[in-house]
């Protein structure tokens, strides 16, 4: 049986499964990384995206207010109220930043994200003059929100990549000799 490494988003249980590329003093910080950067990544994103959403609650605090107000207006064609919007998104941040953080929920927070990311990316369509107005075509403080809210989506597809591995090496195993199986050519008829 030929032991696979496991990938750098899964988690790892097995620490003798990890690859040991790094000189030894340095094999326990490797295997550290390799246990616990997926699950800081969540926690610290959880923690950024609520921290924004929290803010959009109380008016003239958030840097996005204005954007967010804009945006919909222009989407909705000035049908939903301005603070209807804020507390909207508001809402769908701090849902989305609390799944992350205690790990609850998480496969709906996919496509929660799914909604967010649409919402990030409707002022570069609708808004680009406020996004991109800056010498040569710069981003604004505007833009430079929604490039961070972009960082912030492509991370957390990171962390939803784990979220359909299995964690015992058992299921692994086993999921890996089932596609085997089911890939492997049948055996000819015999005459």
């Amino acid at each position: 049986m030929i032991r696979r490494h496991p990938a750098s988003t899964e988690i790892v249980h097995d620490l003798d499964a990890i690859e040991k590329t790094a000189p030894p003093r340095f094999q326990r910080f490797e295997a550290w990384l390799t246990r616990y950067s997926i699950s800081l990544l969540r926690i610290s994103l959880g923690v950024v995206i609520l921290g924004f959403g929290v803010l959009k609650y109380f008016p003239g605090v958030s840097p996005a207010e204005n954007l967010v107000e804009a945006t919909t207006h222009v989407m909705t064609f000035g049908r939903v109220p301005d603070m209807v919007a804020l507390v909207a998104t508001a809402t769908l941040e701090c849902f989305i930043g609390l799944s992350l953080i205690m790990r609850r929920g998480l496969r709906a927070t996919i496509y929660l994200l799914l909604l967010w990311v649409m919402g990030i990316l409707s002022p570069v369509v609708l808004l680009p003059h406020r996004l991109f107005s800056g010498p040569n075509h710069a981003p604004t403080l505007e833009g430079q929100y929604v490039l961070k809210d972009l960082i912030l989506f492509t991370a957390s597809l990171v962390v939803a990549t784990t979220l359909y591995r299995t964690t015992s090496a058992a299921e692994r195993q086993s999921t890996r000799d089932k596609v085997d199986d089911d890939a492997a050519p049948a055996d000819p008829p015999s005459s």
